[in-house]
């Protein structure tokens, strides 16, 4: 299947606004990595506590966020990190360091918050259990009782099935219950169940004791370890397949394509100060594979032509190779940039640095195969015929000149 049939597009003509282009945005990257001291590391790297909360819509998240901020300043040994996301939703991430701290005082940290939030937004002193941040052993524990009271005969197994019945109910609503008398579509939730449950519980207008990564400084380290020499494997070994597979100087312009893509990907994201997470890693590993394939079909195809006319000069070789791969390079490039858009659109918080890596990667990644490792090689062969040509030539030593007969001058005293 071929979109563009018999295309003859000069594409090298137009190498250096795509070079300039690429200098400009790594410049910027490396300056934005140099001004905040690295990248952004997530939790995964750098160590620490992090929460989701989740509030209710009724309050301004901005005004819950610089709430939240105040409390647990006050309330943990050092400031968090308090911010929202930006796909318009109600809620917020909380993050705390390592600083040196182990898992016991991450741990203490972590329930530090939970408390401080209870005590912030809820009603702890009313004596009721808060459904929205309840697990099934508390509510079923706090059931039991009551239902037996109210003349509700449940064996232990069915309260523990009602409980989780109730929370997987609140879950898939989004986690945050407004109002306890919308449990009456559940099934098993008689309306005695449903009086006991509205005199045993009430509904805080927040939801953060389930979504909690806790890291240690240890684990961390080993995890920014890993990642980088999972990057730097990943190009040595392709450059040493690339290196086989055609020349060197191929498997040279085809990393450092690909290092230019990651180098842009990591600026961008400090520019934007994005957080490096373990699925943006994902994601640059991804790419290098993405960008590193697309840049061997340009290559083999210029082996091919090559091969079969090897007196046409090398940019338009280069140039008739990129056109006969053009409609693979869209579709495939335009497909999968398609498939990442909407991940990033409609994916959600957790899968948001993911995609916008890929979104950021394919764009880069497409153009650098066509318009930084194919002028790699270029320059390379155009430097190498230049220095033949520059070369002297070696001296001819001039031996006796044969002679075909006598020689026909006479000598004379």
């Amino acid at each position: 299947m071929e979109l563009f049939k018999q295309t003859n597009f000069d594409f090298l003509r137009y190498k250096w606004p795509f070079i300039i282009a690429s200098l400009v945005l790594s410049v910027a990257g490396l300056l934005s990595l140099l001004v905040r001291g690295g990248p952004r590391l997530g939790i995964e790297f750098k160590g620490g506590m992090l929460m989701t909360a989740k509030f209710d819509a009724g309050k301004p998240i901005d005004q819950v966020v610089e709430q939240v901020r105040s409390v647990l300043t006050r309330a943990l040994p050092s400031p968090p990190s308090v911010q929202t996301f930006e796909n318009g939703s109600n809620e917020i991430e909380i993050g705390t360091g390592t600083d040196g701290a182990d898992d016991v005082t991450l741990a203490k940290s972590r329930q530090i918050v939970v408390d401080t939030l209870a005590k912030t937004f809820g009603r702890p002193g009313n004596g009721k259990l808060d459904l929205n941040n309840a697990s099934v052993g508390q509510l079923a524990e706090r059931l039991r009782i009551p239902l037996q009271r109210a003349g509700v005969q449940l064996s232990d197994d069915q309260i523990n099935q009602l409980s989780a019945s109730i929370l997987a109910y609140r879950d898939q609503h989004g986690g945050l219950l407004t109002k306890i008398d919308d449990l009456k579509a559940i099934p098993a939730l008689t309306a005695p169940s449903l009086t006991v449950l509205n005199q045993e519980c009430y509904l805080a207008p927040y939801t953060a004791a389930r979504d909690i990564q806790i890291v240690g400084p240890k684990v961390g380290a080993d995890l920014s370890h890993q990642a980088i020499e999972a990057t730097l494997l990943a190009l040595a070994g392709m450059l040493v397949y690339i290196w086989f597979r055609f020349e060197w100087i191929y498997g040279v312009g085809a990393v450092l394509a690909v290092l230019h893509d990651t180098i842009i990907t990591i600026g961008i994201f400090s520019i934007l100060n994005k957080e490096i997470t373990l699925t943006v890693i994902a994601a640059l590993l991804t790419l290098v594979g993405y960008s590193m394939n697309d840049t061997i079909v340009i290559f083999d195809r210029i082996r091919e032509n090559l091969s079969l006319n090897r007196r046409e000069r090398l940019i338009d070789v280069i140039n008739r190779s990129v056109n006969q791969t053009l409609s693979r390079t869209v579709m495939t490039s335009g497909l999968t940039f398609i498939a990442v858009l909407a991940l990033f659109l409609f994916g959600g918080p957790v899968l948001h640095g993911f995609s916008l890596a890929l979104v950021i990667g394919i764009i880069i990644g497409t153009y650098s195969s066509v318009f930084v490792a194919s002028p790699i090689v270029l320059f390379w062969h155009d430097w190498a015929d230049k220095r033949k040509k520059a070369a002297p030539l070696a001296p001819i030593v001039a031996g006796p000149r044969p002679t075909a007969g006598k020689s026909s001058v006479k000598l004379t005293r």
